[in-house]
């Protein structure tokens, strides 16, 4: 593997892959030549579509996230078949239509949520993240090189009146994201988040959402470029950031130069 075509070659997992930023995720990582295990808790016909792309290096997979076990076995499984694991990227999670699916015309306070969907919220969207890369990091740290990729959200939309506990799972996400890059540290792993930067096109939208709202979400694959960028070598020294696809750009040749900073 050279760095000219890095990440080609890659060995990549990304959660919550049957649809949404998930599917446009897995597919630009495949497209650039790298090997994906593309994992979903449910969906096997769309995890199957996606593994009949020309690419042919999409593996689906059926792994609940929040289960310690299917994490283990995920991580194994890919290991086993590709003799490696040098991406993780979190993208599994749950929104605000677990709490209500009117959230858009009508937010429910958060006293008013049902406790079990918002316990089942937080465990998807901050255990989740945990157990996968509770998994991986040794793997990672073997080979010395790796990349967690914790997919997150605007702060407006964090902090949005309505949005507990979706918000509060995305900021745990983000210090979960900057505690782990301070403990590897000099490991040659680095972890980030990335977001999309606005509403966008997912099944986390509400089908009754208006339709002058829907032409104003974001395309699911404005996210593949950073991806990429963080998905190769010359991101090597960029860890504990925060990248917003609606803000990349690339300006000559070096893919680095769209680099933004902490937003």
């Amino acid at each position: 593997m050279s760095d000219t075509d890095d990440p080609s070659g890659r060995v990549a997992i990304v959660t919550g892959a049957s649809r949404g930023l998930g599917r446009a995720m897995a597919e630009g990582l495949a497209n650039a030549g790298c090997y994906v295990v593309a994992i979903a808790s449910r969906s096997r016909a769309e995890l199957d579509s996606l593994a009949s792309l020309p690419s042919g290096h999409i593996l689906p997979l059926i792994a609940d996230v929040t289960d310690p076990e299917d994490c283990y076995n995920a991580v194994s499984s890919t290991v086993e078949c590709f003799g490696r694991l040098d991406i993780l990227v979190n993208n599994a999670g749950l929104g605000m239509r677990t709490i209500a699916d009117h959230f858009m015309l009508k937010p429910t306070k958060f006293w008013q949520s049902d406790i079990n969907a918002w316990r089942r919220l937080i465990d998807t969207n901050v255990n989740g993240p945990f157990l996968m890369a509770r998994e991986a990091v040794p793997f990672m740290l073997k080979a010395g090189w790796g990349r967690i990729i914790n997919i997150s959200m605007n702060y407006a939309t964090m902090c949005r009146a309505g949005f507990s506990p979706y918000g509060p799972s995305k900021a745990a996400l983000e210090a979960e994201t900057s505690i782990w890059a301070q403990d590897l540290a000099g490991t040659g792993i680095t972890v980030n988040a990335l977001l999309p930067g606005g509403a966008t096109r997912t099944g986390m939208i509400p089908d009754n959402t208006p339709t002058h709202i829907i032409e104003t979400l974001l395309d699911p694959t404005i996210i593949v470029p950073p991806l990429l960028y963080l998905a190769s070598v010359k991101s090597d020294n960029v860890t504990g950031q925060r990248l917003n696809a609606s803000s990349w750009t690339i300006t000559g040749t070096n893919t680095e130069a769209g680099w933004k900073g902490p937003i």
